[in-house]
């Protein structure tokens, strides 16, 4: 199914002197003291097995021990800047624990395990080469999404800090069927407001490993949330079934749980309420949502053959004829999030004047 939906391979876009401006101004773009590459020069690897000893597509990576202090100081002087002030005071409470690797997808992600060993307790994060959609992809996440994120972007290097959850191929694996009724329930309502989420703000490739699920306990239950973790494919394929999750086979038992659990009215409402939500959130950060909205305009971040067929299939779903002219990602992705937040306003509008008709 994937073959058919995907491109085979997405390729990583330059980021330009507009979105470089951008970085600067909202304090992504900070000097850090190693690069990518660097962590190229590994000298041997091991296989990281799960704890079922299966293989996690992961390798654990050696540096030789003239490479490996100066690595391990600039991967704490980059965790210090990412989560504290980018002092050196913290550095003596932090070990390296692991160095890992992984060679499946585009990013090619080294992920970082950092622990404090007066506590021992650890944290990730990642670093990986920077590609100008996928910034975008985690701008965009941090203003459209209820989540905020922390991200660095230096020259051709991009740090993400880890999102914590479960993946979602193995949550759905081994601990959907387990769940109550109410929780599985609870889960649609989320699957549906997930996939319209990534519609809206064209997030694609949401395969279940692509997002975490997150148990948050209330009382005397648990919430769960979905969050994306890849922000790969955001704004590149022309199909727009790709920035719907609802189309990968991969979550086909989510699906499923939707339409076990909650009516096409259900449906409907959820869908509703996501798209207010996210009219709302461009309306109170109007000042940086309409700076990114600027930048990306003008980028090129996918092809023409792409640019084409999304707004193709983006007009047959609105009627909105705009979408017609736009010729690149950028200008589809601006006039979608117009046609949300100006949906929002005249329903808004419309209640104002039936209430003051009312009295």
């Amino acid at each position: 199914m994937e073959e058919r939906l995907m491109s085979k391979k997405k390729p990583a876009y330059p980021v330009n002197k507009r979105l470089d401006d951008y970085l600067s101004t909202y304090n992504r773009k900070i000097e850090i003291p190693i690069f990518y590459e660097d962590l190229l020069r590994f000298s041997g690897s091991v296989v990281v097995y799960d704890k079922n000893d299966e293989d996690t597509l992961w390798i654990r990576v050696y540096y030789s021990e003239y490479d490996r202090k100066e690595i391990d100081d600039s991967l704490k002087k980059v965790y210090s800047i990412l989560h504290s002030d980018g002092s050196d005071n913290i550095n003596q409470y932090l070990n390296v624990d692991a160095v890992d690797f992984c060679t499946f997808g585009n990013s090619k992600p080294f992920r970082i395990k950092i622990r404090n060993i007066l506590n021992d307790n650890f944290t990730y994060f990642y670093i990986k080469k920077t590609d100008a959609s996928r910034i975008y992809g985690l701008e965009l996440e941090h203003m459209l999404s209820p989540y905020n994120l922390n991200f660095l972007v230096y020259k051709d290097t991009l740090i993400e800090e880890h999102i914590a959850g479960i993946p979602g191929d193995e949550f759905i694996k081994n601990m959907l069927p387990t769940c109550t009724e109410s929780e599985k329930a609870q889960l649609a309502k989320e699957f549906v407001k997930f996939n319209e989420r990534c519609m809206i703000r064209l997030l694609g490739d949401m395969r279940s490993y692509n997002y975490v699920i997150v148990p948050v306990h209330d009382f005397d239950h648990v919430v769960y949330r979905i969050r994306a973790i890849d922000f790969d494919q955001q704004c590149f394929e022309g199909k727009l079934k790709v920035y719907r999750p609802q189309f990968f086979k991969e979550n086909l038992k989510m699906v499923e749980l939707v339409q076990k659990k909650l009516l096409s009215d259900s449906v409907d409402q959820y869908k509703l309420e996501e798209r207010s939500i996210i009219a709302k959130r461009i309306l109170s950060s109007s000042k940086r949502i309409k700076r990114i909205r600027s930048v990306i305009k003008t980028d090129k971040i996918s092809t023409k053959e792409n640019v084409a067929l999304l707004r193709e299939h983006i007009y047959e779903l609105t009627l909105d004829m705009d979408f017609k002219k736009c010729r690149t990602m950028g200008q589809i992705l601006d006039l979608a999030l117009n046609f949300v937040r100006r949906n929002y306003e005249d329903v808004s509008m419309k209640q104002i004047i039936e209430q003051n008709i009312k009295i």
